[in-house]
């Protein structure tokens, strides 16, 4: 799996910090989770973010005699066999992912959007939505632009629009600039994972009368 393109440096310091809603903070886990390169740059910013609250401390509270030897023999008590590197390539979603869903692709309860789309809404905070997409191979998303920022991550198969092919691991990054119709690739459905700060904006009559009741 060849991963090319990646979260932005913005996306990934707010991540760090702790500044991103709940629906991005679980696609940047879940990308982080299967990028090398991102993880990387995210270790990086974490640090980065350690040193400066470190040289914010003016006020250090003494630890109790054995306070470290302590903690470090309870880490040794839960401590865990580390994860195979090939985890996730034994499934669709990435570990962050079925966590949150309760499992992989198989405990996901679609739900028809039309034209052999399908949807599954993920519960997150209101301040941006997630949700899982289906697309059949061969079949595309509606037309649409955007009001606000959409990730959508591709997490099986893989589809193209206006700017490029994206496929699994891949995360597109959509703007109001944008306006484009995903169309999935023939051979494998598509699976994909989308979060959004704000409604899509449709250009046919038809979508736009479903919005509301399907909530994109």
């Amino acid at each position: 799996m060849t991963i090319k393109h990646h979260l932005t440096d913005h996306l990934l310091m707010g991540y760090a910090a702790g500044n991103l809603p709940e629906a991005f903070n679980l696609i940047v886990a879940s990308h982080v989770s299967m990028c090398d390169d991102c993880r990387a740059r995210l270790a990086s910013y974490e640090a980065l973010g350690g040193a400066v609250l470190n040289d914010t401390i003016t006020a250090r509270a003494d630890m109790a005699p054995g306070s470290l030897d302590d903690c470090l023999a309870k880490l040794d008590d839960t401590a865990q066999e580390p994860r195979a590197a090939n985890d996730a390539g034994s499934y669709t979603l990435p570990e962050p992912l079925r966590a949150y869903v309760g499992g992989d692709h198989d405990a996901i309860r679609w739900k028809s959007v039309g034209g052999g789309v399908k949807q599954a809404i993920l519960p997150t905070s209101t301040s941006a939505s997630a949700r899982l997409l289906y697309i059949p191979a061969g079949a595309a998303v509606p037309d649409h632009g955007h009001r606000g920022m959409e990730l959508t991550m591709v997490l099986q198969g893989a589809f193209s629009d206006e700017t490029d092919r994206f496929g699994r691991g891949d995360v597109e990054i959509a703007d109001e600039d944008l306006e484009h119709m995903p169309i999935a690739e023939p051979g494998e459905d598509c699976i994909c994972l989308a979060v959004t700060d704000a409604p899509l904006r449709f250009r046919a009559w038809l979508p736009r009368l479903a919005q509301p009741f399907l909530k994109i």
